[in-house]
């Protein structure tokens, strides 16, 4: 699956995602999905945004369709860029119209649609509109998990259900567990290696180790597969709708199978709070528990939290409502409001000075410096004289944003022209510019 469809910040600076559908990038796209396709027996997906008019974006679907595309999913919505703003561009509703229309013209190929999709009524809905082969949801299945079980309702038969043996699962995440946080620290130092900086001694016998622990990974993902193939190692039962739609119906509920999930498959910390916030994020803004949710270090730690909320939900009198951490949560959003204006003015700034210098690429200083610093990061020039923390300040690539905001205090306030925004932590979001995982 090759994702054409990212249009966030991170993208447009790492130039992945939705900034590679220009027309300079196109024989690199249609190369990496020829040689997919020729290279291996399984189909090849891409999805992708719309373009700027319907006859470049139908020249862009049958160039992938030629190139060995299987199957390709339209969020049916504009990259958003500092030109581009207003309905479809990122946010409003999606031109589901284009997506019907691209069916039309490519009627014996299969396509998906993404966009416009929150409820089980816009799933069938979307479909009868656009008569394509499927549907995808993002947005809707992070809040609702179990936006797709209406399909089952008619169903009058049990519906089966299938697991992992417990046991086995336990085996897996232990061995597993150590695996992956090794091959994350991997990761980490060969970022750290691309943006310049110097590697510790630990960091480059990690890098050395690499292709070990790829094998190890491959052994363990051969040892899954072959005990997948057991009957032993897999559990089955059945179960009805009426039963999972009493799940569905509670979020808490939800949020706890999702957390049962992860005990038995593995994921960072960072990922699991990412999902776990959305399912109940009405319920965690509601009881002020959203800030202990994002230090939560365990699944543990996050069931404890679900259960504190259950029973808040069971019994509302044993719930305090907090007025200084209410306006604590509205100083800080008052805060990222500010924040927000200092960026829009700062990317009109930038694209004035390219306009300036004559520059093709209007974007250019945008991608400068565009590094949030991580609170490890601040913590370590922290240590170091002045000199040295410009230095490495530039290095790593954060010159858009303010220093003395990190590492002391800003005097100018409002006035700065840098950016004022919080180090990232292993479970930093930011609402508009969402990854999960």
């Amino acid at each position: 699956d090759l994702n054409l469809g990212c249009p966030q910040r991170t993208a447009y600076v790492g130039h992945f995602g939705s900034y590679l559908l220009d027309p300079k990038d196109r024989k690199l796209i249609c190369d990496m999905v020829r040689e997919a396709s020729r290279t291996v027996n399984i189909p090849i997906f891409v999805k992708i945004r719309l373009l700027d008019t319907y006859d470049e974006t139908k020249e862009l679907v049958q160039q992938l369709y030629d190139a060995g595309a299987s199957l390709i999913a339209v969020h049916a919505r504009f990259r958003a860029t500092f030109h581009r703003k207003g309905p479809g561009a990122r946010d409003g509703p999606a031109l589901l119209d284009q997506v019907k229309q691209l069916q039309q013209e490519f009627p014996d190929r299969h396509l998906v649609t993404n966009g416009n999709t929150i409820t089980y009524d816009d799933v069938v809905q979307n479909l009868e509109l656009t008569q394509v082969t499927g549907l995808m949801s993002a947005e809707g299945l992070l809040d609702n998990p179990a936006l797709f079980l209406p399909r089952l309702e008619s169903s009058d038969e049990s519906i089966s259900i299938q697991g992992g043996n417990d046991e086995h699962w336990k085996q897996r995440e232990e061995y597993g567990k150590k695996l992956f946080r090794k091959w994350n620290k991997i990761l980490k130092a060969e970022n750290k290696q691309r943006k310049g900086s110097i590697l510790t001694n630990k960091e480059e016998k990690r890098l050395k180790k690499k292709q070990g622990i790829i094998a190890k990974l491959a052994a363990l993902d051969e040892k899954i597969l072959q005990e997948q193939g057991k009957n032993e190692s897999l559990t089955t039962g059945t179960t009805s709708y009426e039963k999972l739609e009493r799940v569905a119906q509670d979020k808490t509920l939800l949020a706890l199978e999702y957390l049962q999930f992860v005990k038995h498959y593995p994921t960072t910390m960072r990922t699991t709070i990412f999902h776990t916030r959305r399912i109940l994020k009405v319920e965690l803004t509601r009881f002020q528990l959203m800030e202990e949710c994002l230090r939560c270090e365990t699944v543990d730690e996050l069931e404890s939290l679900i259960q504190k909320i259950r029973g808040y939900q069971k019994d509302p009198s044993s719930f305090t409502f907090d007025k200084l951490k209410a306006q604590q949560e509205k100083e800080a959003l008052e805060r990222k409001r500010q924040e927000e204006g200092k960026r829009k003015a700062f990317e009109a700034r930038m694209i004035r000075k390219a306009k300036r210098e004559k520059r093709q690429d209007l974007e250019f200083y945008l991608r400068q410096g565009a590094v949030v610093p991580t609170l490890e990061t601040v913590q370590e020039l922290a240590k170091l004289s002045k000199d040295e923390q410009l230095r490495l300040w530039k290095e790593r690539d954060h010159s858009q944003h303010c220093m003395a905001f990190h590492l002391s205090e800003c005097q100018r306030g409002r006035g700065c022209a840098f950016l004022h925004v919080a180090s990232t932590t292993a479970n930093t979001f930011d609402e508009s510019n969402e990854v999960a995982g």
